[in-house]
């Protein structure tokens, strides 16, 4: 059986491969991949991509000389933007210079066909062709929305080949670490990479059956979460089997045993991943709506090859792949003591002191999350500043009278010279000029006299949009960060109440409690806001972050209640085949502390990729699981159980054990386990 197992997902490898490899071709980072579905600046981009020569790439040349330009600096410019109007097909007519009043910066901004990209990387041969122009102390250099668009691609371009080596290393070293063997380690890296290779060939039979979008970001949280929860399932599954060997003399009854054991728990572990992933397909911003089917279908890859897979090979191994620590048949397990044991034996001496120091701690920290910093802009996203950023930064400052960065307004083709003269009267605006009409509408382009990303352009795009009404769309890169932070406060308040209520009736349902679950979820809440208020005291003070991303409390708190949940169900769950806290403490204590190790590092792993909305996502995340891991699962979940007593399983009675009793594990009763089965089962 184990062989034919193992062929199975051979098969199955061989046939997935192409699959996999063709994911990174459907990942889509595109403005309209990111935005809300239903937003005005959605609609306003997928118009103007529809228009003859499709959308724009909006690049600014800027040209700054410190002691003043020059004439020959201005010829220079003149040259280059000839050059650009005669290689490319612009839209609005010949690019101009705007001279600063200190006459030190000159910017000409050109807006490119998208039909110029086909097959040319239109940034980089701008960038080229500017270059020439760097001589004698005159710099040049190219910025605007389409640069800034296209340093955040090469960015993307780069993060799935950083992503999936370092996580390697990371989980390689933390199995080496854990196991000790020079041999063990590998059998769970190389089943996480199968689980890998499943995933992603599952996401893109998504893609081509029902059309999903997948970015990169979502595609780096689905490696992520099939290598941390792979992991974790992995050394919980192990840690039983390597119990089992002790007390029983065949491999293939050992794994018998683990398995039946550990299926409960891993299975409702990942069904609760699963189920909050699932929650997200209701958001409104497209990024946030793609991370629910792809991470889902990762936790499930994961799940069905570590509980199939990894068995079949540990099996045919036998006992030699713990070498040098093998297990030896002896019968029955030995007791030993250990640090959860101590743990337990405060927790019950102490619970109230326990409980009120532990929630004292959790609870000013969480206190921390109201100071999480404002929307994070466009050109803070970088934790390297890309040449875009350096330019939107020179334009601030030599250009403080007018944005550098269009809003873009359609209006119907019969009403276009009305909107035009309503939006020159709006308060803000300085001028709007008609560059296209097609197919019924017509491109407006509108400066203003605020600054990007400002909140006196917010307030000029939202003057517009009341002053028009149903007359226009207004649209363009602010618009739609002002759209989409509308999004996902709106999507804040759907996700997080559904992802509460999915998983109480899924711990309801395990734990056959109303109370138990609510213990959990509020353990996991109070986790969450702890994580975020380390975050205000990192992202900026230490890291220097100008702002937080707008979905960072949405998505981790999904993760760390789905994920921070689970340990929380293998506790609990013990506590009740037991009937008492420090049993079931010592029984889980030290693979789970692995295991929130291996899954907070391998969350750590998003902190080394070069975008700051990325390495916010997993610092909050790993410190989630840590503090899970380490104060709110040994100490004060137990503690709250210690005090709750028997009211912990209402409206249910657990029958107690020991004495040749019964206990219920998960409403199935089961004989009452030996003293040695108690103290060194994982789960």
């Amino acid at each position: 059986m184990p062989w034919a197992v193992l062929a199975l997902w051979v098969a199955v490898v061989a046939l997935a491969l192409p699959f996999a490899g063709a994911l990174g071709g459907e990942t889509k980072d595109g403005e309209v991949d990111y935005l809300p579905a239903a937003a005005q600046s959605t609609k306003v981009a997928r118009i103007v991509a529809e228009m003859p020569g499709g959308g724009t790439t909006d690049l600014v040349l800027v040209y700054r000389r410190a002691g003043g330009l020059t004439p020959a600096d201005r010829a220079v410019a003149a040259r280059q933007a000839a050059a650009v109007d005669r290689e490319f097909d612009l839209v609005g007519g010949a690019p101009k210079q705007i001279v600063a009043d200190d006459g030190g910066t000159l910017m000409v901004p050109v807006a490119i066909a998208a039909s110029e990209e086909d097959g040319k990387d239109v940034v980089r041969e701008v960038r080229t062709l500017a270059a020439d122009g760097r001589t004698g102390g005159l710099i040049v250099r190219v910025g605007g929305p389409g640069a800034l668009a296209s340093d955040m691609d090469e960015t993307y371009g780069r993060i799935d080949g950083i992503l999936l080596v370092v996580t390697l290393v990371v989980v390689a070293v933390l199995l080496v670490l854990t196991y000790r063997s020079p041999f063990l380690w590998l059998l769970p890296l190389l089943c996480t990479g199968v689980a890998a290779v499943g995933a992603m060939a599952s996401a893109y039979a998504l893609v081509d059956a029902f059309g999903l979008t997948v970015n990169t970001m979502s595609s780096a949280v689905m490696t992520i979460l099939v290598f941390g929860a792979g992991t974790d399932y992995a050394l919980l599954l192990i840690a039983r089997y390597r119990e089992e060997l002790r007390r029983t003399e065949r491999a293939y009854d050992a794994m018998r045993r683990a398995w039946r054991n550990t299926m409960p728990a891993i299975v409702t572990s990942a069904g609760t991943v699963v189920a909050g992933l699932a929650v997200l397909l209701l958001a409104d911003l497209n990024s946030t709506r793609a991370m629910g089917p792809t991470g889902a279908v990762g936790v499930l890859c994961a799940l069905a090859v570590m509980t199939t897979l990894l068995p079949a090979v540990l099996v045919m191994l036998g006992r030699r792949v713990f070498w040098p620590l093998i297990p030896a048949y002896a019968g029955e397990a030995a007791t030993r003591r250990g640090m959860y044991d101590r743990i337990g034996g405060l927790v019950t001496r102490r619970p109230v002191a326990v409980l009120l120091t532990g929630t004292i701690v959790v609870g000013a920290l969480a206190l921390g999350a109201h100071g999480l910093p404002g929307q994070l802009r466009r050109e803070d996203a970088f934790t390297t500043r890309p040449e875009s950023v350096t330019v939107m930064r020179e334009l601030a400052r030599a250009f403080p009278e007018r944005s550098s960065q269009p809003v873009t307004v359609l209006a119907h083709t019969t009403d276009a010279h009305s909107v035009v003269a309503d939006v020159r009267g709006v308060p803000g605006v300085t001028s709007a000029t008609t560059v296209r009409d097609a197919s019924g509408w017509a491109e407006i382009s509108v400066t203003t006299t605020a600054q990007p990303e400002s909140g006196a352009e917010a307030a000029t795009i939202t003057r517009l949009r009341t002053t028009l009404g149903d007359r226009a769309l207004v649209g363009g890169h602010s618009a739609q960060d002002i759209d989409t932070a509308a999004s996902v406060a709106s999507d804040r308040g759907l996700v997080i109440p559904l992802v509460l209520a999915v998983v109480f009736v899924l711990l309801a349902l395990l734990l056959r409690s109303l109370v138990a679950p609510l213990l959990l979820l509020g353990a996991v809440v109070a986790v969450w806001g702890a994580a975020l208020g380390v975050g205000v005291l990192v992202f900026g003070p230490l890291l220097g972050f100008a702002g937080a991303d707008a979905t960072l409390p949405t998505l981790s708190f999904v993760f760390l209640v789905a994920l921070g949940v689970d340990y929380g169900i293998f506790l609990l769950h013990r506590v009740r085949q037991e009937g008492a806290v420090i049993p079931a403490l010592t029984a889980t204590g030290g693979v789970i502390a692995s295991a929130g190790i291996v899954l907070a590092a391998t969350f750590s792993v998003l902190t080394v990729l070069p975008l700051v909305s990325m390495v916010e996502l997993g610092l909050v995340i790993a410190v989630g699981v840590l503090l899970d891991t380490f104060l709110v699962r040994p100490f004060l979940v137990p503690a709250a159980a210690q005090l709750l007593g028997r009211r912990l399983w209402w409206p249910a009675r657990p029958a107690r054990t020991g004495g040749g009793q019964t206990c219920l594990v998960g409403g199935v009763p089961e004989p009452a386990r030996t003293p040695g089965d108690t103290a060194s089962s994982a789960v």
